[in-house]
C-alpha cells in the first residue's frame, strides 16, 4: 500500500465522516453509540483525539523525537470524557479540523518518515506508514460504531482494497496468542500463527467485523475460533 494511496483513501473516509456527522443534532450526539458506555459524543471525541495521536507518531517518524500517541496513564480516557462534554458544535468541528490537520501533516512528510520506526499505543514497533494504516482502521471501524447509517459492508466499500493492509496490520499488532488459522475475504489471505487449524472465510465486512471484535464470527465459514478484540 503506497502512502499516497492511503492518504487519498483517508481523505475520502474523512469526507464521509463530515457528511454523516453533518446530520447529527444535539440529541443524536448525546445518544449511545454502538460501543458500550460511550455516547456518540465520546466516539467523535475519540476519533478527533486519534487524528492528533497519529499525528504525534508521524512527527516522531519525521523528526526522530519520541512523541507517544497519548499522554501517560489515564490521559487518553480523561481527554475523551472531558471532550464528550463539550458543545455539540465544538465536537463536530473538532472531528473535521483534526482530520484536516492530520492529512496536511502527512502530505508534508519526508520520504524517510514512512519507514522510520515508532511505537503504537501498546508499545508495538511500527513504522510511519503503519501509523496511516491505523488511521484507516479507526475511520472505517468507528463508522459502524457511530451507529448512524453505516454497517461493515458499507464501511468496507469505502475502505476498498486497503482492507488487506488494515487487517494485516491489526493481526501483526495483536497483543495475545493468535489462533492458528488462515483467514480470507476472497481476495486477501492472512495467516495467523502457523495456519494449521484451517481456512476461515467471509466477506470483507464479515472479516473486519470479526477481527475488530465487533462480531462473533457467525457470518464466517470454517473453523472460527474465539478471538479477543484486536482494537
Amino acid at each position: 500500500m503506497s502512502t499516497d494511496a492511503a492518504l487519498v483513501r483517508i481523505r475520502e473516509l474523512q469526507d464521509e465522516w463530515a457528511l454523516v456527522i453533518g446530520s447529527l443534532d444535539e440529541a443524536a450526539v448525546r445518544a449511545p453509540s454502538a460501543l458500550p458506555g460511550w455516547s456518540r459524543g465520546h466516539l467523535l471525541t475519540h476519533l478527533a483525539c486519534n487524528a492528533d495521536a497519529v499525528g504525534n507518531l508521524l512527527n516522531w517518524a519525521s523528526t526522530g523525537v519520541e512523541t507517544p500517541m497519548y499522554g501517560p496513564g489515564s490521559a487518553r480516557d480523561d481527554a475523551i470524557n472531558a471532550g464528550a462534554a463539550r458543545d455539540t458544535a465544538e465536537i463536530l468541528a473538532d472531528v473535521v479540523a483534526s482530520g484536516e490537520r492530520l492529512v496536511d501533516l502527512a502530505a508534508s512528510l519526508p520520504d524517510h518518515a514512512w519507514t522510520a520506526p515508532v511505537r503504537g499505543r501498546a508499545g508495538q514497533p511500527i513504522t510511519g506508514a503503519d501509523a496511516l494504516t491505523l488511521r484507516l482502521a479507526e475511520t472505517t471501524i468507528h463508522l459502524t460504531d457511530l451507529d448512524a447509517g453505516h454497517d461493515f459492508t458499507s464501511a468496507c466499500s469505502l475502505l476498498g482494497d486497503h482492507i488487506g493492509a488494515v487487517v494485516g496490520n491489526m493481526i501483526r499488532m495483536y497483543p495475545g496468542e493468535l489462533p492458528p488459522i488462515r483467514l480470507t475475504d476472497g481476495t486477501h489471505t492472512w495467516t495467523m500463527a502457523d495456519g494449521s487449524a484451517g481456512l476461515v472465510s467471509g466477506t470483507p465486512g464479515a472479516v473486519l467485523a470479526w477481527v475488530s471484535g465487533r462480531a462473533s464470527g457467525d457470518a464466517l465459514d470454517g473453523p472460527v475460533p474465539e478471538l479477543k478484540s484486536l482494537v
